[in-house]
């Protein structure tokens, strides 16, 4: 991914997020300095964060954005800088994946998965999130942590997210994450229940799972079984967010960064940036010319970008 069409398309969303959000911030009689690096640079860096393949962020700040990226982030600022502006960044970068979520297809997929913060040993000495995360039981286990629940459609795009303690039921914030959907929501064997079926049904939304051994079988659409073993497309989405952009390890030593940690990796599965979208953006530069910045996502990922100049016909 090039840095120069991320930034662009981040900062020209700071400059219109951070206006609305100073309105609706409350008054303070206080002096309020800015920052040396702007909101949209510290929103970048996290999201190149996660295209790197770093196992942490601080080798991954040190060893390669104060290295390699010096000439295009000119005002870095020390790590235990960045980290503390982590937290002013959270808001946003919410705004910003909330922007970034697809289009409904009529067809979704639903599935959780357990984010531990912790050992199961070292529970009763864990103090970063002892008062949020719960106990909680999956397929694997026992853990102590969160659950992610996710919502995709058929093309692997992100269409809704949410963050629940360990202990909280897969079905329940199913509704919620929904509301905006029609056609057809397929799950696992975890969301099987007849009062979540009839809800969905009256938001136009038709839950399909698969049957447990002790229930009777019915007659299913051969599209829906189809359907049904793309669900796998589910588990290829949670091995990335774990594996490679490392949304779970017990090194956490704020509940802030955990959260800004975990809400960037969602941005990358956007459409502007996975599916077969084109972004323009267009700069004026100080020797009156126009930059224009297209970036082309398609399954090879393909990116351009191209310098047009008024003395150059283009």
């Amino acid at each position: 991914m090039d840095i120069v069409a991320l930034f662009c398309d981040i900062d020209d969303f700071c400059q219109r997020f951070e206006p609305w959000l100073q309105v609706q911030l409350l008054t303070i009689r206080q002096r309020q300095r800015q920052p040396t690096m702007h909101l949209s640079e510290v929103m970048t860096i996290l999201v190149l964060f996660h295209l790197q393949g770093y196992r942490t962020f601080k080798q991954f700040y040190l060893e390669h954005v104060c290295v390699h990226l010096r000439q295009e982030f000119p005002n870095l600022v020390s790590y235990s800088r960045f980290v503390e502006l982590q937290r002013d960044a959270l808001l946003p970068l919410c705004a910003y994946l909330k922007r970034r979520y697809g289009h409904c297809t009529g067809i979704a997929f639903v599935d959780s998965t357990a984010l531990a913060v912790c050992h199961n040993r070292r529970i009763h000495s864990h103090r970063v999130f002892a008062e949020v995360a719960a106990r909680g039981k999956s397929s694997v286990g026992w853990f102590f942590g969160f659950k992610l629940h996710l919502v995709v459609n058929d093309q692997g795009e992100l269409l809704a997210c949410c963050l629940t303690p360990g202990n909280v039921d897969d079905r329940t914030p199913v509704p919620d994450l929904v509301k905006e959907l029609w056609g057809k929501l397929f799950g696992d064997k975890g969301y099987i229940s007849q009062a979540l079926f009839e809800t969905l049904l009256d938001q136009d939304l038709q839950l399909i799972t698969k049957l447990r051994r002790n229930m009777r079988n019915k007659l299913m659409p051969l599209l829906d079984k189809i359907l049904l073993r793309k669900r796998a497309l589910m588990e290829t989405i949670v091995d990335q967010l774990k594996n490679i952009s490392q949304i779970e390890h017990t090194r956490h030593r704020s509940q802030w960064n955990f959260f800004v940690n975990l809400t960037t990796p969602g941005i990358l599965s956007s459409p502007a940036w996975a599916s077969g979208l084109m972004t323009t953006c267009r700069r004026r530069s100080s020797a009156n010319a126009y930059v224009e910045l297209t970036l082309f996502s398609s399954e090879s990922r393909v990116k351009r970008i191209s310098l047009c100049r008024d003395d150059i016909g283009g």
